[in-house]
């Protein structure tokens, strides 16, 4: 009995100081850190390795990853200047650069960093217009970086990049303007339309206006041109009637052969003395 009383306390005394060998040596993995707590205060980091703690009076209260840490900001409505509204989310990318601080200055460094760029993301673009949010990914960024740079490094985190993943307007915004753009397609046909009738008219105008002239024009030209071959007709002729009476006859004859090529040709009566009539016309002279 005595020795099995002797027994269980070896036993007992190996499975504690196996226990307290097992609490007091720590391997950290590298890519993280672990933050110790002696009787409830921060007392120090453990740093990748083989680390050595008090068993009993040491706890390991965190472990942090140091390695960059991928955080997705879920997607939000963002009301524009302009009071439409677009649908926009982000994705962060962050590391812990002061473990104490990223678990003693926040209680939840990852929420805070995503709730903090969701405020800050609504701030700018309700800033903007709509052309202007959905045109500029880029600025939005860079100006969301920098304005979330300053807290995060109070929280121990050092802000590598935030991207915006997508950035449109909402399903309403968008049949909206859909209907925008097919008014305005309208709008432009119709101006389009108008400008071409318009050209047209103008040029039509400006044909029969031309014509106009050029028939005035030609008109006074065969006026002066008959007026003229009248003179010199006068002039050839003088006080005789037998050239007239010629000219007038072969006119005469023209005529004729003109009226019977015409299928609704009709006769002429001629007068009897063609010469005595020509005469007539010029007065006789005594």
């Amino acid at each position: 009995m005595e020795i099995s009383a002797g027994f269980i306390v070896v036993l007992a005394i190996l499975v504690f100081v196996a226990v307290t060998i097992a609490k007091g040596v720590r391997i950290v993995p590298q890519g993280e850190e672990w933050i110790v707590e002696r009787l409830g205060k921060y007392h120090g980091t453990l740093k990748p390795g083989l680390n050595i703690v008090i068993p009993y009076l040491d706890r390991i209260a965190y472990q942090l990853i140091t390695k960059d840490i991928i955080l997705d900001v879920q997607e939000q409505e963002v009301i524009t200047r302009d009071n439409a509204v677009i649908l926009t989310n982000a994705i962060a990318f962050i590391k812990v650069t002061d473990p104490v601080k990223a678990v003693y200055g926040v209680t939840d460094f990852s929420e805070a960093i995503r709730n903090l760029i969701m405020t800050t993301l609504r701030s700018i673009v309700g800033e903007m217009e709509l052309d202007e949010a959905l045109s500029s990914r880029d600025k939005i960024k860079a100006r969301l970086r920098e304005s979330i740079a300053d807290e995060a490094v109070d929280w121990g985190l050092t802000v590598k990049s935030v991207e915006i993943q997508d950035i449109k307007p909402s399903e309403s915004m968008q049949k909206a303007m859909e209907m925008q753009a097919a008014a305005e397609r309208e709008r432009k046909a119709v101006v389009t339309r108008s400008e071409g009738a318009k050209q047209s008219a103008i040029l039509e105008a400006e044909a029969r206006l031309e014509s106009a002239k050029r028939d005035a024009n030609a008109q006074v030209m065969l006026a002066e041109a008959s007026a003229e071959a009248i003179r010199r007709i006068t002039a050839a002729i003088g006080d005789q009637t037998g050239p007239m009476s010629y000219m007038l006859g072969e006119k005469y004859i023209t005529a004729l052969e003109r009226m019977g090529e015409k299928d609704n040709a009709k006769v002429v009566v001629l007068p009897a003395d063609l010469q005595e009539a020509v005469r007539g016309l010029f007065g006789r002279k005594g």
